[in-house]
């Protein structure tokens, strides 16, 4: 190598790592910016609060300590409820929302009833908000005194959010299908594949790794609305603060159970985030696969 071309190889490593070097610099003042602007916000909310006139008012309501160390315990038991209901729906609600997406794509017309079926089902749980829908089956379903229905509230419960997120599910899974280039179904049938296996193989994974940022979020709200089966008299933990709101008039236990809710929904739209911004890359030029 001549000396010229050492000489041009050191100036180019030289300009990269000034580039290098201010894009560091760019960072920590977007950074530090950021974090100024932040806390300055905080700081005048905070002031904006506190200097109200009913501010003392709100403190002693909302937010006492006392209050809070007495309903915890009870707040944390019934939110273990919660969370069971949202881990006993949420795998009975991809089953069925996967099962109603791939009868909607059946195309035969032997299949239409089933096809006419899963329509009817997105089309009217759609179209029912889930408060309502908790009350017609969780009050419905024992009126009728049918021969071994259901009576418990927390299994009544579970039923009518599996019955209304599955409706949501079977939409956002049907998108990601439908969004699978048919070339890659007439690709894998070329190889010999027959119309199932092309399904199961080919066009099911590349789906479900599309849909699965839009499916946490819907999981987010669903763990929220798991607070809605109090209404059928389930103790969980809405309806412990409530209880214990009922008491002496103080509201602090609902900001106890608000932040048992946030304590676990948060973590779950980060990861949703994150996995959007991966599928993003990916589908960029030159992203991998």
């Amino acid at each position: 190598m001549s000396a010229a071309e050492v000489t041009q190889a050191w100036v180019k490593s030289e300009r990269q790592l000034a580039r290098e070097s201010e894009r560091r610099r760019a960072g920590l003042r977007s950074a530090a910016v950021a974090t100024a602007s932040t806390v300055l916000v905080v700081v005048v909310v905070g002031w904006l609060l506190t200097a109200s006139p009913g501010w003392p008012r709100v403190r002693s309501t909302f937010f006492s300590w006392s209050e809070a160390g007495s309903s915890l315990p009870d707040v944390a038991r019934g939110f273990l409820i919660n969370v069971r209901m949202f881990l006993i729906a949420e795998p009975l609600i991809l089953v069925l929302g996967l099962a109603v997406a791939l009868v909607r794509g059946l195309r035969a017309p032997v299949f239409f009833p089933l096809r006419a079926l899963a329509v009817i089902y997105t089309d009217v749980f759609r179209g029912i908000p889930t408060i309502l829908l908790v009350f017609l089956i969780g009050f419905g379903v024992p009126a009728l005194q049918l021969q071994g229905a259901p009576s418990d509230p927390i299994v009544l419960g579970i039923t009518a959010l599996v019955l209304s997120y599955g409706s949501y599910v079977a939409e956002v899974f049907r998108a990601g299908i439908e969004s699978v280039h048919p070339s890659q179904r007439a690709a894998a049938r070329s190889l010999g594949l027959s119309q199932a296996q092309a399904l199961r193989h080919v066009v099911l994974p590349q789906a479900v790794r599309r849909v699965i940022p839009p499916l946490l979020n819907d999981f987010a709200s669903l763990q929220k609305d798991t607070a809605i089966v109090a209404v059928l008299g389930v103790v969980e933990a809405l309806r412990q603060a409530q209880i214990h709101a009922s008491l002496d008039f103080n509201y602090t236990p609902y900001l106890v159970t608000a932040a048992f809710f946030i304590a676990l929904t948060i973590p779950m739209a980060r990861f949703t985030d994150y996995l959007a911004a991966r599928t993003d890359r990916r589908r960029a030029p030159g992203g991998g696969a």
